[in-house]
């Protein structure tokens, strides 16, 4: 049996600022499900919220985790990532946590050779932090950086305890607190 194609692919954060960005490489036929996967990993995200995949006003989503029919979702149990998107610059939405509205913006920047590699998705880069779960989307993260940016700020105190910064520790949103070889471990499971 021939092996899939490669799609290099860029997921952005879309609205943050710093822009959040990955960048991972996989295998054209990967599951929708597994593509899932990969974002939680990547970015990364606790699992702990709904999620749907969304190309041409089309929505796609696991039926194990919602009805169906009562919101209009296809069900991506066997839908392939090159069901959806096929040519370099094609693109999709990932939709993570309808109360926040992390909304990923992912795109073909390159379709390469498929390997002999069993490898199925990658982590190659990124740039800048995930913003932190639950913090109110797009609008709540630039407000959380706000506040850390003054000491003076009736929030502060509380916001570095919830984000769980310790005297002296500051909160980087420069930095991905990701371990590549950790996190393609972690990836090596898929499909």
């Amino acid at each position: 049996m021939k092996k899939a194609n490669k799609f290099q692919l860029k997921i952005t954060l879309t609205g943050t600022k710093p822009l959040v960005w990955r960048r991972v490489i996989v295998d054209s036929d990967l599951l929708l499900e597994d593509m899932h996967s990969v974002i939680q990993s990547v970015m990364p995200w606790t699992d702990s919220h709904l999620h749907q995949f969304e190309q041409n006003k089309t929505l796609y989503a696991s039926a194990e985790e919602v009805e169906l029919d009562d919101f209009d979702l296809i069900d991506y149990s066997e839908i392939k990532l090159s069901d959806l998107i096929a040519s370099e610059k094609d693109n999709l939405i990932y939709e993570y946590d309808f109360g926040d509205n992390w909304r990923h913006k992912i795109v073909i920047e390159k379709i390469l050779p498929s390997t002999d590699s069993d490898i199925r998705a990658e982590y190659i880069t990124g740039k800048n932090a995930c913003p932190p779960e639950d913090c109110g989307g797009v609008s709540g993260y630039a407000h959380v950086l706000e506040v850390l940016k003054d000491p003076n700020d009736e929030e502060y105190h509380e916001t570095r305890e919830w984000l769980g910064l310790e005297d002296g520790e500051e909160y980087d949103h420069k930095c991905i607190p990701l371990d590549m070889e950790e996190v393609n471990d972690e990836l090596i499971g898929l499909g």
